[in-house]
């Protein structure tokens, strides 16, 4: 299983890592659209709707939720795309105010499920999980050295994820949402929580730029990055699943894969467009 686990994850970088570095901004836009789509059918099924057709409905359904939304960004679909970074605000504010509620959803489990456990609520969840993730991946590659800003959230999401992990299993004794997900602890969330604190701290050495501002990136994505975890371990308790799919042999589903970018992404771009300092070419 390890072995297995290792090629699917070397396989898994090298596409990424050559569709982020090696299409342009807008093409690099229409493969992570394809990836969400892939996880909207996870999602559907995680929701109970298990028949294929109606997995297949739901899929369709975010694809033409993903065009209207590109074309309220004014994307459409050149190598570079030039977005409305008003309607960006806007979208990546939903986004962050879902994550908001979701933390709500998550600290009252199972007493929450009441609120969003019908079929079709768990799906209108998938839309706020799922969008905001893309607006936010195709603003932050729209930067100057975007696939860099692509490739720092993917390494806070996952120093938060790796970082907690072994702090979990060398220190954790409390339990951060136990209903939710036994094995996180608070420690674990502390262990993620330095590790980008420190990560933070040797990329405004290395690229000579303040540390309050990258911490001010960095710091609030790894939190929330945590949350995306747990809702989806929430949801997959709610379902009955241990995994959202598994089209990825040793791994699970896609979402099991992205399910930290999930929550961290539209924070990470909101800060990035707040700052202005990133999106400038100032360092990254």
């Amino acid at each position: 299983m390890l072995k297995q686990r290792v090629i699917t994850a070397l396989v898994l970088a090298a596409i990424f890592l050559s569709a982020l570095f090696g299409l342009p901004s807008g093409y690099f836009s229409f493969f992570i659209g394809a990836v969400l789509l892939i996880g909207a059918w996870e999602w559907a099924n995680l929701s109970g709707f298990a028949a294929i057709w109606q997995r297949l409905a739901y899929t369709f359904l975010l694809l033409a939720l993903l065009v209207i939304t590109a074309l309220y960004l004014g994307f459409e679909g050149e190598a570079s795309p030039q977005l409305n970074n008003s309607a960006i605000r806007d979208l990546l504010i939903i986004g962050c105010g879902w994550w908001a509620l979701a933390l709500l959803l998550v600290q009252g489990y199972p007493s929450s499920s009441v609120l969003w456990g019908h079929k079709v609520l768990r799906l209108v969840m998938g839309v706020f999980v799922l969008i905001p993730t893309w607006v936010a991946l195709v603003y932050v590659r729209q930067q100057i050295n975007g696939a860099w800003l692509v490739l720092l959230l993917m390494l806070v999401v996952a120093l938060a994820d790796s970082g907690g992990y072994f702090a979990g299993r060398r220190f954790g004794k409390h339990k951060l949402a136990p209903a939710v997900s036994p094995g996180k602890t608070w420690e674990g969330f502390a262990g993620g929580f330095l590790a980008n604190c420190l990560l933070a701290l040797i990329l405004s050495q290395t690229l000579d730029m303040s540390l309050l501002l990258m911490l001010v990136l960095i710091v609030p994505t790894s939190l929330v990055s945590v949350l995306g975890d747990l809702l989806e371990s929430m949801v997959k308790r709610h379902a009955g699943a241990k995994d959202s799919g598994s089209i990825l042999p040793g791994h699970g589903g896609i979402l099991d894969r992205v399910d930290g970018i999930t929550a961290g992404a539209p924070v990470f771009a909101l800060a990035l467009l707040a700052s202005g300092t990133f999106s400038a070419g100032a360092g990254i």
